[in-house]
């Protein structure tokens, strides 16, 4: 559109042309724009189910020597897909974020059922 001459957007002609891999906004959406807000939001949201998910372990599980809240996968699956179906996604992030710890790259329901869950 910023090449059209009958396009009359002048949001296209107020962006630069291209971005660099070494320039700080390279890969991001503008700020202020829609496109910004909305991951923000996404963020903000996924952020809450990680906590949501903390409060389910911290609920379900048993406090083990170490003093760390621990439980099964298959038990947190249990209980957690009924909030949410993305269980695997969100404990991945939140392992990210040093909040829990298990074993392995991926957990496989019925697979994984025995895998322990630790809320550090």
């Amino acid at each position: 559109q910023r090449k059209n001459p009958f396009s009359s957007d002048d949001r296209l002609a107020a962006k630069p042309a291209h971005t660099h891999r070494g320039d700080p906004t390279y890969g991001r959406p503008p700020e202020g724009s829609r496109t910004e807000q909305r991951g923000k939001d996404a963020h903000s949201h996924v952020g809450r189910e990680v906590e949501e998910l903390c409060l389910v372990i911290r609920r379900t599980g048993e406090v083990g020597e170490d003093g760390h809240v621990s439980v099964t996968f298959g038990q947190l699956f249990e209980t957690y897909v009924t909030i949410s179906n993305k269980v695997v996604g969100i404990l991945l992030r939140a392992r990210k974020h040093g909040l829990v710890h298990f074993e392995g790259e991926m957990l496989w329901q019925g697979k994984d059922d025995d895998v322990v869950i630790t809320l550090l």
